[in-house]
């Protein structure tokens, strides 16, 4: 059995970035932790991915997606590209099995083992069981609640994933970018 399922979702409204997933770790029809970190900082904190899929598949590729980001300057879009790449023609990433959401100051992608790096529409992107939910809810507040901050946005949208999606709880971890 593997473990999986999550919900991650990054939102960028009014110049601000919120990335934030929840705690959920599931083994079949189990939970298996509660409190799993799926968000993490890097390059001293000007850049923030979050991660849905295997665990140790995702800290193995970002650590890669770091490295690319040191070889590259930090230039995020070019290290996501250049990822994607390997990812696609390695022998050993490719039998990765994970998603990743990126973010920097003003951008947003999602990065997949098929080669994909996509700047999802409308400012928001989702990963994980509970994706379809956040994102939906993430519209539904970009759309009537422009008052609310990116953070509030992520925060509102993974409590009403967690409230639908059996593969999603409320232990949240929400990073932020100014």
């Amino acid at each position: 059995m593997k473990i999986h399922a999550t919900t991650v979702v990054g939102i960028l409204h009014n110049g601000q970035i919120a990335l934030g997933a929840d705690g959920q770790a599931t083994m079949g029809n189990t939970v298996a932790k509660s409190n799993v970190r799926k968000v993490r900082s890097l390059m001293n904190g000007k850049i923030l991915t979050g991660f849905a899929g295997s665990t140790a598949d995702a800290f193995s590729l970002i650590d890669r997606f770091e490295e690319k980001l040191n070889s590259y300057g930090g230039n995020m879009r070019r290290a996501a590209i250049e990822l994607a790449k390997d990812w696609r023609t390695d022998r050993y990433l490719r039998r990765l099995e994970s998603m990743l959401i990126t973010a920097t100051q003003g951008e947003l992608l999602i990065i997949s083992g098929t080669g994909d790096v996509l700047e999802p529409d409308n400012e928001i992107a989702a990963i994980g069981s509970g994706s379809m939910y956040a994102q939906s809810a993430a519209l539904a507040l970009k759309k009537h609640a422009p008052q609310l901050t990116a953070e509030e946005m992520v925060r509102e949208s993974l409590n009403i994933a967690a409230d639908i999606c059996i593969y999603t709880n409320h232990n949240l971890v929400i990073e932020t970018l100014k």
